[in-house]
């Protein structure tokens, strides 16, 4: 541990203090809760713990894992899909997101839906699961339309909205009823609910982050909860313009990441995103409730029972990646129902999930002011004094924590060296390093725990980012209509020269027509691609415009009078018109060889006491090929999924860009057992037992960070 402890600058260690909290209801047993046995939830439980009680794998045995079944989907691509299985079936959702069942023993196919030649719609992380009786019921949704399946035939159940679905944007404000509202995330069922999380845009004119609830036998709405606040509900005078629940060009607060449920006590925790527009807040200043928190809802009514803000005001879109994760912890002698949120920035919050009263002292820190014309950062942003951050801190690196793979490093260290890097640096005209980076720290793949005794498992990234805004142009020419269009959706990611981030993940736009057919650009621009949303609220006037600008490899030959006239000229509009500032775009610090710029690790795994707030071991977490040493710790990656935890001592986890499948013991870290896959599995494996027999299931997609893209589910037991 105390090798890895180098690569890990740490705060000041201050004791926390215990509050005294009182319990409504006995906490269960973990070891004799039925609920553990199976993996019908996403993530394993209403908990969001990825823990399970099977015990048929042991520190012992877990070397001799092989395949049991392998099953081919017709859909190449990433996955970051969490299988569940109910019964003797499996259920989740391909890489083109077409639901789909297997029968858990084999992998033989008993249904799918879905056209993969027809719909992208970004990805997906799974599926939901309901039953009344008879009635068995599966829930996912294929762009913002929500879907209930019969469980056991995969046709649509016709009594569910119109013909077996509704439209998210349906029960939302009309002004969002033509913008990106998907969802990647399944739903959680509470009795006759499913309360649905939003992905929805970060950039001006975002769709409102609404929490819905709704009935699973009809599509009905049933409840909603404002993320930003109408007149007379909590958390409307935290925005400094009155009405902003109106203002079209404000939005998000949105719920992406899943939420956790507490069925006993009938509470839904459901950590919220960031408001929108990300990067500057110039328009929508103040605090900014109820993005950025911590929602502890009624389950039947939606009603808030109490809320903790992690970012105020955020610039950085620092919001929860990941579902919260419900455990029991124990401070003298007494037994705490808790909840915990990790972080993008490497922090752990953690709440008595009755009252809301943090376990562990978080204090509000003095932080930078923002020198952008129009931005008023937040002055204070909470820091939890306990637990030490499981990433490092870009306040804390100095020199010296520069790759030693690295060539060229004297250039390396000049751009380091120019760099703010003050915890909380706001967006400037100069560079900020950014670590953890947009990714996290902590990622969707979540946390997972040993719920009874109170142990926390947390995979992390430490890939530094780069944080910068430019000023917006001035135009002193006019532009096509194509170019207005780009500029206003495309151009953060894919750049003003459409060259891309290729180093980042955002591939270059030049020559795309050589690689796609028009009818191709169109679709994705309707319906996105993996990561990237789709944009429907582009009418089909800007689409073909757009296309005309995508295709335009060259500089336009002819008079400028004659390109306006081909091209259809205008003023730029949208984002370029409202903000003074714009996002440089998502660029990772880097070597020359694509390597991150600072020291291993670049990815971690971390085994956290949350009775006490202390590390019990840090490892890192994958490994990049050729860069080994006689006798060196491995690098670290970049890693995206997270971990399953069993009963009886193991910890699985796939998640890196290596490819590898591991086991680790839950309780020192140590590798047990590894898998090379036949593609990257960027998603949480699910333990289960179907006929006295157990398996281990995890999606193997790829694509994501450059890896090669698959197409199987893989399931192993002894």
């Amino acid at each position: 541990m105390s090798k890895i402890l180098l690569y890990r600058v740490l705060s000041i260690i201050v004791s926390g203090f215990v509050l005294a909290c009182s319990q409504e209801k006995a906490i269960p047993d973990i070891a004799s809760d039925p609920l553990y046995n199976s993996w019908s939830h996403y993530l394993g439980d209403p908990g969001r713990t990825h823990f399970s009680n099977l015990e048929e794998f042991t520190p012992e045995n877990v070397g001799g894992l092989s395949v049991a079944w392998e099953h081919e989907l017709p859909d190449f691509g990433q996955m970051q899909m969490n299988p569940i299985v109910v019964g003797d079936v499996l259920y989740g959702v391909s890489a083109a997101l077409r639901a789909f069942a297997l029968d858990a023993r084999t992998g033989e196919r008993i249904w799918i839906v879905g056209d993969s030649l027809k719909v992208y719609h970004s990805t997906s992380r799974g599926v939901a699961y309901w039953e009344a009786g008879e009635d068995k019921r599966i829930l996912y949704t294929l762009g913002s339309d929500l879907w209930c399946l019969n469980a056991q035939t995969g046709e649509p159940v016709a009594s569910f909205g119109e013909g077996g679905r509704i439209d998210l944007r349906s029960a939302m404000p009309a002004s969002a009823r033509n913008k990106f509202v998907i969802s990647n995330t399944p739903g959680t069922i509470f009795r006759d609910l499913i309360i649905m999380p939003l992905r929805v845009s970060e950039s001006v004119g975002a769709a409102p982050g609404d929490i819905m609830a709704f009935n699973v036998r009809t599509g009905e709405l049933v409840w909603v909860f404002h993320t930003i606040p109408h007149p007379a509900e909590v958390g409307y005078g935290s925005w400094e313009n009155p009405g902003t629940y109106l203002n079209e060009l404000v939005g998000a607060a949105n719920n992406w990441a899943g939420m956790a449920l507490d069925p006993e006590r009938e509470i839904l925790y459901a950590p919220t995103g960031s408001a929108a527009p990300d990067f500057y807040g110039g328009i929508r200043r103040g605090m900014n409730l109820f993005s950025d928190c911590l929602l502890a809802l009624d389950a039947n009514t939606g009603k808030r029972l109490w809320h903790f803000q992690f970012v105020h005001h955020d610039l950085w879109d620092r919001d929860p990646p990941a579902p919260p994760t419900l455990l029991t912890v124990e401070r003298h002698g007494q037994k705490i129902p808790a909840v915990a949120q990790v972080t993008k920035q490497g922090y752990i919050f953690v709440f008595n999930r009755v009252t809301g009263e943090p376990l562990f002292e978080i204090r509000e820190e003095k932080v930078p002011a923002s020198e952008l014309f129009g931005e008023q950062a937040w002055p204070f942003q909470p820091i939890p004094v306990k637990p030490l951050p499981f990433a490092r801190q870009s306040q804390d690196l100095t020199d010296a924590d520069l790759s030693p793979f690295a060539p060229r490093k004297d250039s390396l260290l000049q751009r380091f060296q120019k760099m703010d890097k003050r915890r909380f640096a706001p967006p400037g005209l100069e560079p900020v390093l950014f670590l953890p980076g947009f990714d996290g720290g902590a990622e969707w793949g979540g946390a997972g725990a040993d719920p009874d005794r109170g142990i926390l498992y947390v995979n992390s990234n430490e890939m530094p980012w780069i944080l910068q805004m430019r000023e917006t142009p001035a135009l002193d020419r006019d532009i096509s209509a194509g170019e207005g269009v780009y500029r206003k959706f495309c151009m953060m990611c894919h750049q003003s020269g459409r060259e891309g981030l290729t180093a980042s993940g955002y591939p270059s736009l030049v020559g795309i027509g050589s690689r796609l057919s028009e009818g191709e650009i169109l679709s994705r621009i309707s319906n996105g691609k993996g990561m990237m949303p789709a944009f429907p609220q582009i009418g089909e006037e800007d689409k073909k415009a757009l296309l005309t600008f995508l295709l335009e490899e060259d500089a336009p030959s002819g008079t400028p009078g004659e390109t306006r006239a081909k091209q259809g000229v205008t003023k730029a509009s949208g984002s370029a018109d409202v903000l003074p500032y714009q996002f440089m775009g998502y660029t990772k610090f880097l070597d020359s060889n694509g390597h991150p710029a600072i020291a291993p690790p670049w990815g971690t795994l971390h085994a956290i006491d949350l009775n006490s707030g202390e590390y019990l071991w840090s490892i890192p977490l994958g490994d990049t090929p050729g860069l080994q040493t006689e006798g060196s710790l491995p690098t670290g990656t970049e890693n995206y999924g997270g971990p399953a935890v069993t009963k009886n001592g193991l910890l699985f986890i796939a998640a890196t860009k290596d490819g590898y499948f591991r086991a680790f013991s839950r309780d020192t870290g140590e590798l047990l057992w590894e898998y090379k896959l036949p593609a990257a599995a960027f998603a949480t494996p699910a333990l289960y037992e179907v006929g006295g027999k157990q398996y281990i299931a995890i999606a193997c997609g790829g694509e994501k960070l450059g890896t090669s893209k698959g197409n199987k589910i893989i399931a192993f037991s002894l």
